[in-house]
Formats: C-alpha cells, sequence, structure tokens
C-alpha cells in the first residue's frame, strides 16, 4: 500500500503529532506514506494533488486541505481513478457544519465539526462572564487567518451563541496559528480597548494572549477562553490562568484516518464521516472541574 499524506504544513505543531500517529499506524499495517508538505500554501497544495494523481504511484492518498473547496474536483478525479481518499482535519466541501462526507466516493472523512467549535466557544464567553457579573462584558477576538472558510465557519457560530447576551466583541486581531503573533495582536487589543474582559481564540493565539495580559499586569483580570485542548491549555485551564477550552484531538485524527484508508484499501469498506471528539467528555468542552479527564495531543 502507497499512500500519499498530504499535510497542511508539517512544522505546525498542530500538524506534527497528527503526521506522528498517522505514520505510526502506516508503519504497523505495512503501508508506505510519503508526505508533501504544502506549507500552508493552498496553490502549492493543489499541485501536489494533482502531481500525485498523475504519478500513477499510489493507491490511497490522505488530504488535510489549506482551502477544501478548491480541492474537491481533484479529490473527485483521484477517486474516479481508483484511488482510495480519505479527507482529515479540514472540511472539505463548502459545508462548514458537518462531519459527513461531501465529495462522492471518499472512504472516509475524519475531521472536527467548525460550528461546533463556535457555538461551544460562544457559550463558555457567556458562560464566563455570567460568572464574572460582567456587563457588559468586552471581548477581543483572536482569528486565525480571518479570510479562512474555517475562521469564518467558527466567528459566525461564536456570533450566533453571544448573541442577546451582555457579550460585546470590541476588538479583533489574528494569530496565524503563532503565539508570537497572537501576543502582538492582542497586545495591541490592549491598547486599542484597555477595559478588555476576555480573550478567546485558537490555544496557539491564546498563549501569545496570556503572555501579552502578564506584561499588562492584568493576569487574572482577563479571562482566557481558547480550543485546541494543547498541553498549553490544559496546564493554563487546570492552574485557573484560563478560564476553559474547546478539545481538538489531532493525533486521533491521524491515526483514525490512516486507519480509514487501510480499511478502504484491504475491503473496499468506507467509513463515513469521523468526528474525532465526539466521544469526549463533556462534549469536549474542557474546564477547571473536569480538566484532568483530558489528554493532550499536542504542545500548542
Amino acid at each position: 500500500m502507497s499512500i500519499a499524506y498530504l499535510s497542511f504544513a508539517v512544522e505546525n505543531s498542530y500538524d506534527a503529532p497528527m503526521l506522528a500517529a498517522a505514520q505510526a499506524v502506516a508503519s504497523t499495517d505495512g503501508a508506505t506514506l510519503k508526505v508533501f508538505d504544502a506549507n500552508n500554501s493552498p496553490q502549492t497544495q493543489y499541485s501536489q494533488l494533482q502531481d500525485v494523481i498523475n504519478s500513477g504511484q499510489y493507491n490511497g492518498i490522505i488530504v488535510q486541505p489549506i482551502f477544501g473547496t478548491g480541492l474537491t474536483g481533484l479529490v473527485a478525479q483521484a477517486i474516479a481513478k481508483g484511488i482510495k481518499v480519505v479527507n482529515m482535519d479540514q472540511i472539505l466541501g463548502p459545508d462548514l457544519s458537518t462531519d459527513q462526507p461531501q465529495v462522492k466516493g471518499l472512504s472516509a472523512n475524519v475531521t472536527f465539526v467548525p460550528t461546533e467549535i463556535g457555538t461551544k466557544l460562544g457559550a463558555l464567553v457567556v458562560q464566563a462572564c455570567k460568572a464574572k457579573n460582567l456587563n457588559p462584558c468586552k471581548v477581543g477576538y483572536l482569528f486565525d487567518i480571518k479570510a479562512s472558510a474555517l475562521d469564518v465557519a467558527i466567528n459566525g457560530a461564536f456570533g450566533k451563541a453571544i448573541a442577546g447576551s451582555p457579550v460585546k466583541v470590541v476588538a479583533q486581531g489574528q494569530s496565524f496559528f503563532s503565539p508570537t503573533t497572537g501576543l502582538t495582536a492582542v497586545q495591541t487589543m490592549l491598547q486599542a480597548q484597555p477595559g478588555l474582559n476576555l480573550i478567546v481564540g485558537s490555544d496557539q493565539g491564546i498563549e501569545g494572549g496570556a503572555q501579552a495580559i502578564a506584561s499588562a499586569h492584568l493576569t487574572g483580570k482577563v479571562i482566557l477562553v481558547g480550543y485546541g485542548a494543547s498541553a498549553a491549555a490544559l496546564a493554563g485551564v487546570k492552574s485557573g490562568a484560563w478560564y476553559a477550552d474547546v478539545a481538538q484531538a489531532p493525533a486521533s485524527e491521524g491515526r483514525e484516518a490512516v486507519q480509514a484508508l487501510v480499511k478502504a484499501l484491504q475491503t473496499g469498506q468506507s467509513s463515513g464521516g469521523i468526528d474525532p471528539v465526539a466521544s469526549l467528555p463533556n462534549g469536549g468542552v474542557v474546564t477547571q472541574a473536569n480538566v484532568g479527564q483530558f489528554t493532550a495531543e499536542w504542545p500548542g
């Protein structure tokens, strides 16, 4: 079994454990895994997928899309050629509210659901502001890449979840999945809105935000809510430095994606939609009360 593994970005701290888990399963199951690193470039990833399909060297493909709707045509071509394809981590298609396959013939779709993350983040922010008796509750919202379909979906669901509450988003920034960039973005937010009560975003951005808050001597005064269930996030929630977090499971995704692809190659059977966070405690919502039930799958 020769498998092409199309990674979003190999060096990303979230992606590295995903790849390691995928490689471990491939090795155990006698599959050869060839890694293609798009390094955050949709154009590079598109070209890589074209080359993989045209090479005739692979009977299986795992794709972690950067721009999901841009790859659907190529994935359909691969399936038409008899190549088994499993999608992983990011949505492959236009609907970011489901984990079900959106390309006919896909062997599995191993993804979290972006809108569910946004809904859970919004509910946690409303809960945190209520617990602290903040009205209005002034929130700084950290996108990762504001224009991405992922962020648009998460933010849209977040907006619906906070509607009608005292929560008001008064500042926005972007972290680009980087604590360093998150630090700068939150520093800018605090300068523009010194009365900020809460920062919300992905774990990597919130890590940087925590540094900015510490530098401004606001630790404990500005609430932090993240998503990712990284080691940094779980430690933050446990200590009380972070209010809560919404879990993701990148290593589980890598493992389950290869398992589903090997199954498809060996038996022809598809596995449909697989949400790796569906079986986690409390729907994947991490609080100080239940943080001991979660295990981090990536550092942050």
